[in-house]
């Protein structure tokens, strides 16, 4: 299929050949020059006639009446045509003026005129299935496009034709209006065709656009023979005539082209193509009146006071627009400011409370939780879940109940503080989330006494009711996660809704009973793998030379959280396995996970190849399944006894000095190392010092803080350091958090440390290695 932009190549391509061919006998055989030129014209408007006509006979309304204008008014340009033809060739006289064929020639401006107007009024302002163009501009730089175009048009007509045909005059007022009606006219066209393309009136742009050509075809030509017979010539060259030739097929060809009503999709990128062109259109003739008078002052040329006149009008147009453009764009940005901040406000906010949204509550939770696992802040939360809501919109509907919402979210907000966070989870569930100044329990047991006055709705009091689970951090918990957070208060929750409902209950984490059945019970599923009862894992605190701070070992230390209560403190579930007698069981798990990663830690920054501490309960000590499960656990993991230190937690009195002195030394011909656990406390005493041949002495937290009689306190851990290193063991200080603790405890000679100064219990991939 031919395009449109192929046929109007062919059009002007056969033009300009006709053109060239009629130049080249001009010379040399002028009458047969004037044939070709005036034959190639005649042909061409008979064309413009009959595809007007044709074309138009078989459209009907608008689209039927500006062909035929337009075919009316090329009917008129024929005949003038013919005349002109007739003087040249076969009158043998010169062409009176004006004449008839001036009467043929300035039908067509007439009735084209009328033609582009009905044509205008029939142009839809934007295609269908396209994307929007520039018409959203505001109405006042489509009308400084406008002003642009028309005064940029003029200042070329007037330097190129009409201002040659002003200032040559004419013998007689008629003669001089004949000739300025050519280009003024031409003008007049061209500006109307350009305008419905620069005020987006675009309609079929494909023949709008042939049409223009057509239009500013025949004004050039039309201009060239003005300025030649302005300056006093008595014919023009065949090659001028090109437009003469060319405009009336184009103008063909756009009548033809019946697409006005079935436009068709443009691709994406070639529709922004298209939008961005006709954006720079009305800068089209702008830069060529610019480039006009550039050529003019670089040629010296004079420019005359119209001339100036509309150049500095056309100067103020532009700059009108550009401050226009800019405070429109200045408008829009703040538009899109208001809009991304209203968007972000929904997208992180309930509409119709105006409450935070579970987006946004997860994201201040992990950030809260964040906080806690690094500087020890204490955290609260509450999860709030009205009972039986369901019967609220049942007997009231969901608008009433939409509305009992609302007041209990402002119930909510007035029970928190400020610095709390409230949030709409979704359906009936609500959470509250303290910023640390806050007592959960205290806030909660507001949130009941608050809901146990009425709502009233729809005339109606209504009794609102809700559960309200409850839970704080206990101390630090640098294995707290924002999901495990959640489910303690989700948990405390629903055992609130099991022993009535309308109860505030707390997370139990920090009151847990050893003998609680549940933990018990998950316990024993976590230490046998299964990842339902949550998984038991090794976090490593570092034990550093106080020195110089090199970290020289890794005490393992197991943690466990529960899917039901959360991160369960180390405290609680090791004294339930001992009491359970699962012990054993826990004690070999982190023994074995701990070789483990021990064979992939790199030595410290002296060097020397990190050692590690793993707890086991005093308990086992003499018993044969604790050595078979040391030994099993180096061989599997292919780690050196001398890098494996254990470290005796006596939770109870050893009965038997003797038998576990035996079975140290059974241990420590393995190459390990034997430790003494939280010595100064508990049942750890000199006497087991001195009947236990132990490594390793760890200083409890007791001896160790600067509370109390300083002075007695540093004699009586000097004189323990003193006796440590008299029966050759190394000693090592825990509890460490502050400076001033590392400098006493220098004092009295212990070289080694560890506390939170030096580093939390951390996973392994977070562990300093020195």
């Amino acid at each position: 299929m031919i395009t449109t932009r192929v046929r109007v190549l062919v059009v002007v391509a056969a033009a300009t050949i006709t053109g060239l061919a009629a130049q080249s006998l001009y010379a040399d055989h002028p009458l047969a020059a004037t044939v070709i030129d005036d034959g190639a014209q005649l042909v061409a408007g008979v064309l413009a006639v009959l595809s007007c006509v044709w074309f138009g006979w078989r459209e009907t309304g608008p689209e039927r009446v500006w062909r035929w204008f337009v075919g009316a008014g090329f009917l008129g340009w024929t005949a003038g045509m013919a005349v002109w033809a007739w003087y040249r060739e076969f009158g043998g006289i010169a062409l009176p003026s004006p004449s008839l064929a001036d009467v043929g020639f300035l039908t067509l401006p007439v009735f084209g005129l009328v033609g582009l107007l009905v044509l205008a009024t029939n142009l839809p302002s934007r295609e269908p299935a396209e994307p929007a163009t520039p018409r959203s501009l505001p109405r006042v730089v489509l009308v400084l496009d406008g002003l642009m175009v028309v005064c940029s048009l003029f200042i070329l007509t007037w330097a190129t034709a009409l201002g040659a045909v002003v200032k040559a005059g004419a013998p007689t007022p008629l003669e001089l209006a004949v000739a300025i009606a050519y280009p003024a006219s031409d003008l007049v066209l061209v500006t109307i065709v350009v305008l419905l393309i620069v005020l987006r009136r675009v309609g079929n742009r494909r023949r709008l656009l042939v049409l223009g050509l057509g239009m500013v075809a025949l004004s050039l030509s039309d201009s060239f023979f003005a300025y030649l017979v302005s300056r006093g010539a008595a014919d023009m060259a065949p090659i001028f005539d090109v437009g003469f030739i060319a405009g009336p097929a184009l103008i063909a060809l756009a009548a033809a082209d019946r697409t006005a009503d079935r436009p068709v999709p443009k691709p994406p990128g070639r529709a922004r193509a298209v939008q961005l062109a006709y954006l720079f259109l009305p800068y089209t003739p702008l830069a060529a009146t610019g480039l006009l008078l550039l050529t003019q002052v670089l040629g010296d040329l004079p420019i005359d006071a119209i001339e100036q006149t509309a150049g500095a009008v056309v100067i103020t147009l532009a700059i009108a627009r550009q401050l226009t453009i800019l405070l429109e764009n200045t408008l829009l940005l703040e538009k899109v400011r208001d809009s991304q901040a209203r968007l972000h406000y929904q997208a992180f906010h309930d509409s119709l409370t105006g409450l935070a949204n579970r987006a946004l509550f997860h994201e201040r939770l992990s950030t809260a939780v964040e906080r806690h696992r690094h500087d020890g802040r204490p955290l609260g939360l509450l999860f709030v879940d009205l009972d039986d809501f369901k019967l609220v919109n049942d007997s009231l509907g969901h608008e009433a109940g939409d509305m009992v919402l609302c007041m209990v979210a402002q119930r909510l907000r007035d029970c928190a503080h400020d610095a709390d966070m409230v949030a709409r989870l979704g359906g009936d569930e609500f959470a509250v989330l303290l910023a640390g100044a806050g007592d959960p329990q205290q806030v909660g047991q507001r949130i009941l006494d608050a809901l146990r006055n009425p709502v009233h709705v729809a005339g109606r009091s209504v009794l609102v009711s809700a559960s309200v689970g409850a839970a704080a951090t206990v101390g630090v918990e640098p294995d707290l996660t924002p999901d495990a957070f959640l489910r303690r208060v989700d948990t405390a929750m629903y055992g609130g809704k099991q022993a009535g409902k309308g109860i505030l209950r707390m997370h139990p984490a920090d009151r847990l009973d050893v003998n609680h059945a549940d933990l018990l019970t998950l316990l024993a599923a976590a230490l046998q793998g299964d990842t339902q009862a949550g998984s038991i894992e090794v976090n490593y605190q570092p034990i550093v030379r106080m020195a110089d701070g090199a970290v020289v070992a890794l005490e393992a230390l197991a943690r466990w959280a529960s899917p039901v209560f959360g991160a369960v403190p180390p405290q609680v579930f090791v004294a339930a396995a001992e009491r359970a007698g699962l012990i054993s069981e826990l004690d070999d798990l982190i023994l074995d996970l701990a070789c483990r990663d021990a064979t992939s830690l790199p030595a410290n920054s002296d060097g020397e190849p990190l050692r590690f501490h793993v707890n086991v309960s005093a308990t086992r000590i003499g018993c044969p399944t604790l050595e078979g499960a040391i030994r099993a656990a180096l061989a599997r993991h292919h780690l050196p006894g001398d890098r494996l230190v254990v470290e005796i937690t006596e939770t109870r009195r050893l009965a038997d000095l003797g038998a576990a002195a035996q079975a140290v030394r059974r241990i420590q011909d393995m190459g390990v190392s034997l430790a003494l656990d939280d010595f100064g406390a508990g049942y750890q005493a000199l006497s087991h010092l001195h009947a236990l041949p132990v490594d390793v002495v760890k200083l409890d937290r007791v001896l160790t803080t600067l509370d109390g009689d300083e002075d007695r306190s540093s004699a009586l851990g000097r004189s323990l350091v003193g006796i440590a290193h008299d029966l050759g063991v190394q000693v090592i200080a825990e509890g460490i958090e502050s400076d001033a603790q590392v400098r006493r405890l220098t004092s009295w000679g212990c070289d080694l440390g560890q506390g939170y100064l030096f580093g939390y219990p951390n996973p392994l991939a977070g562990t300093p290695s020195g």
